[in-house]
């Protein structure tokens, strides 16, 4: 951090700029030690932070999954079983009501990106400058540890179910098909066809957008918001932290909701026919 007694501004930059890597034209490659150098590094630079905290998200995911699956039972479920059961339930429930095709896919992917979306916005949770510090004494000078509030994240994943839409669309309505739908909807007629194929091809190119860009703003927001509680005196910080933080818990969940049900809704419509 800039100094022992940063400026407020100073101090927001410090929480909003992320642990880059990357090749820097005068240092070749090497972490950058401020927002400028991140920025001269390139749209190549890797956020490391981001990276680790969704690796480190889903792993934690895979492990609770797992070890609920290991000591699951007939008889009185634990406390971890009848959550993931509830979670599972939910998940079924949201995937019977929006998807209309027939794929084993979906529910599992729907169960992984409500999950793992949760537990990486959960990580808002924890006070901003606990983790910051902690690093800045390990000699690291930046930590960002909410994947979800870098765009790199949110429109990774967003990027990831469009490539999957475009993939069942192909498959289910073939390249024919799928080139009608664009190309004929919504007016059915030839003389309309570039007009159709504009607005389809923006449709299409807005959803991974949508996706992306709803959940880190809403995240990035959140965030803003818990740093600048933190430059408040301390007796005003925690009169106003600790109810942010408790409506906080249903905006990380919403969030997650949202990207999830609505992936599953225009996967719902790549495997329907027009």
């Amino acid at each position: 951090m800039a100094g022992n007694n940063p400026s407020p501004t100073e101090y927001i930059q410090h929480h909003l700029q992320n642990l880059t890597f990357g090749y820097h034209p005068e240092n070749g490659w090497s972490m950058a030690h401020s927002a400028a150098e991140a920025q001269e590094m390139g749209f190549w630079a890797l956020h490391l932070d981001t990276m680790g905290w969704s690796i480190a998200m889903g792993v934690l995911f895979i492990w609770l999954f797992r070890k609920a699956g290991k000591v699951a039972t007939t008889g009185v479920p634990g406390t971890l079983q009848n959550i993931v059961e509830m979670v599972f339930e939910f998940v079924e429930n949201t995937v019977h009501g929006a998807f209309h095709g027939r794929n084993p896919v979906i529910a599992p992917l729907a169960l992984t990106l409500f999950v793992w979306i949760f537990l990486m916005n959960l990580l808002k949770l924890i006070p901003v400058d606990y983790v910051p510090e902690i690093f800045l004494r390990l000699g690291i000078d930046y930590m960002k540890m909410v994947p979800t509030t870098d765009p790199n994240a949110t429109l990774g994943m967003a990027i990831g179910v469009f490539l999957l839409i475009i993939y069942y669309s192909l498959k289910v309505k073939g390249a024919g098909g799928f080139a009608k739908e664009l190309s004929l909807t919504p007016f059915n007629h030839w003389s309309l066809i570039p007009f159709n194929l504009v607005m389809e091809v923006i449709g299409l190119l807005v959803k991974p957008l949508s996706l992306g860009l709803r959940l880190f703003g809403n995240m990035f927001a959140g965030e803003v918001i818990f740093i600048l509680i933190a430059l408040l005196p301390f007796w005003v910080m925690w009169t106003l932290n600790v109810p942010w933080a408790i409506f906080h818990i249903l905006v990380i969940t919403l969030q997650a909701f949202i990207f999830t049900v609505l992936s599953v809704v225009y996967l719902s419509q790549a495997h329907e026919h027009h």
